[in-house]
C-alpha cells in the first residue's frame, strides 16, 4: 500500500486529522482552489514548503510560485557575478520541476537581490528604472504583488514567517500583506479586477522559527521527501547547498504551517474595559 500524507491541524482545542489538506479544513472550495507560494529568494519555498507543494500538486491544485528576487547576491566565486542571474533562473525552474511545478507556473518578479527597501510601496517609474519591474507607469512590491494577486487570483497565499532574519524575507512579507488588501479593494484599477475576497493566508518556516506555534502539521511519504531533496540540490551554484540538504534530512519528511489573521482595529473590542461600574473605586475628577 503507498504510504499517504498525513496532516494535523489544531482549531482551538480541537485536533483534525486526515490524509489531505481538504480532509482538515472547513473552509476548502474544491476544484475553485488556486495556491500561491511566495518566495522571497528561488528556493525559500522548495526549503519551507517543498512537501506540501508536492500534495497540492498531487491533489490537482493549481499552484503559482512567486519568485520575488533575481538571485544576483548569490555568486559564491568571483567569476559567477555576470553570470549568477541566469544560472540561478535556471535552477530554479528545475528545482521547481522536481516538485510537480511547470516553468509557467513559476513567476520571477526579478526585484534586486539584497535591494528591496528601494522598490517598498509604489512609485511612478524613473528614469533609471529597470523596464521589467515596472507596469503600467509604475514600480515597486506592492504594484507587484497587486498585479499578481489579480492575475492569479489565488484562493490561499503561502508566504516565509517575517521572523526571519534576512530583510528580503521582513520587507517581502510586510509588502505582500498589505498588498492582499489592496488587491481586494477599487484603488490601482490599471492593475486588473478586485479580487472577490481576501485569500486564506497562512505562514510556513525557512530558517527561522514562527513567532508563535504553527496549527499545521504535515508529515509526507519518504518518496516525497526525497523529491524535496533532489529539488534543493538543483541549486549547485550554491557551495554550501549538500551541508543544507544534510541540514533538511536530518530533520525527515515534515513541514509546518501557520495560518494568519489580521487583527483588525474596532473600539467596540475595548470599550467595556473603561466600563464605570467594571471598577470598585472609581475616581470622579471635578470638571
Amino acid at each position: 500500500m503507498q504510504e499517504q500524507y498525513q496532516f494535523v491541524r489544531l482549531v482551538g482545542e480541537e485536533r483534525r486529522t486526515g490524509p489531505t489538506l481538504k480532509s482538515v479544513s472547513r473552509h476548502f472550495q474544491n476544484d475553485k482552489e488556486c495556491f500561491m507560494f511566495v518566495s522571497p529568494h528561488d528556493d525559500d519555498a522548495a526549503l519551507g514548503a517543498g512537501l506540501f507543494i508536492q500534495h497540492t500538486r498531487e491533489e490537482g491544485i493549481p499552484v503559482y510560485i512567486l519568485i520575488v528576487t533575481d538571485g544576483s547576491q548569490g555568486y559564491c566565486k568571483a567569476e559567477q557575478r555576470g553570470t549568477i542571474v541566469e544560472t540561478r533562473k535556471a535552477e530554479t525552474y528545475r528545482s521547481y520541476e522536481k516538485l510537480g511545478i511547470p516553468s509557467e507556473y513559476v513567476m520571477q518578479l526579478a526585484f534586486p537581490d539584497n535591494g528591496l527597501t528601494t522598490y517598498l510601496g509604489r512609485r511612478t517609474v524613473r528614469d533609471y528604472d529597470a523596464t521589467n519591474l515596472c507596469y503600467q507607469g509604475f514600480t515597486g512590491l506592492q504594484n507587484a504583488f497587486t498585479l499578481a494577486l489579480r492575475e492569479i487570483r489565488p484562493t490561499q497565499c503561502f508566504i516565509p514567517t517575517p521572523n526571519d532574519l534576512h530583510p528580503d524575507h521582513k520587507i517581502t512579507y510586510n509588502e505582500f500583506m498589505i498588498s492582499v488588501f489592496h488587491a481586494t479593494g477599487g484603488i490601482w484599477p490599471e492593475l486588473g479586477k478586485p479580487l472577490d475576497k481576501l485569500p486564506y493566508l497562512h505562514e510556513y518556516a525557512v530558517y527561522c522559527d514562527f513567532s508563535s506555534a504553527p496549527n499545521v502539521r504535515i508529515k509526507a511519504p519518504e518518496s516525497a521527501f526525497e523529491k524535496k531533496l533532489q529539488s534543493i540540490l538543483e541549486y549547485k551554484s550554491q557551495e554550501q547547498i549538500q551541508s543544507l540538504v544534510d541540514a533538511v534530512r536530518a530533520t525527515g519528511p515534515w513541514e509546518f504551517l501557520k495560518n494568519v489573521e489580521f487583527n483588525l482595529y474596532s473600539p467596540m473590542r475595548h470599550k467595556q474595559r473603561f466600563e464605570e461600574q467594571m471598577h470598585i473605586n472609581v475616581l470622579h475628577i471635578p470638571k
